[in-house]
């Protein structure tokens, strides 16, 4: 009986400890609702050459079936290149507290497990895979819950003196 009774035990916790996961994914997107500006280390090249980003603007925008899941845009400003910003539809989800973040056009997911998230501060590392990453800090600047805003549907924005290129850059971190 005795055995039975820790075997019981020992299914509980292991039980126990799925459901505290979840929910601390949960806490974890509610946290991130919202529109964070700052700095996140981005790059981009276009016809060989490499431009870095001076800020970013992204929002996270939760699906209301999944809460630990959701949509939203992500943009990246530049000065000396070509192009004024660089902007992506995002998909994203936190698993086991590591945030996945699926970039829609340029087709690749940059990953975040070691960073410090409250309302009102995002800072951490990107890591774009095994070998490369990156730091970050970005500020809350507004959240569904604060005030209605308009996100628009933006993919990239032509240079000051207006010529357009067939070309788009390519996002990355190197």
């Amino acid at each position: 009986m005795k055995k039975l009774y820790n075997l019981f035990t020992l299914a509980m916790v292991a039980l126990m400890s799925l459901t505290f996961t979840s929910c601390e994914d949960e806490y974890i997107a509610s946290s991130l609702e919202g529109t964070w500006e700052g700095y996140t280390n981005m790059q981009a090249v276009y016809d060989g050459r490499y431009y870095n980003s001076t800020y970013s603007y992204v929002d996270f925008t939760t699906d209301p079936f999944r809460y630990t899941s959701g949509r939203g845009h992500w943009v990246d400003y530049f000065s000396n290149a070509p192009w004024d910003y660089l902007a992506s539809h995002i998909e994203w989800r936190v698993r086991d507290k590591v945030i996945e973040i699926y970039f829609v056009e340029d087709n690749y997911t940059i990953y975040i497990d070691n960073y410090r998230l409250n309302d009102s501060r995002f800072q951490g590392r990107i890591y774009w895979n095994e070998w490369t990453d990156y730091t970050f800090d970005l500020v809350h600047t507004s959240s569904p819950r604060w005030d209605d805003y308009d996100y628009g549907y933006y993919y990239y924005a032509p240079s000051a003196d207006g010529k357009s290129s067939p070309q788009r850059p390519q996002r990355i971190l190197r």
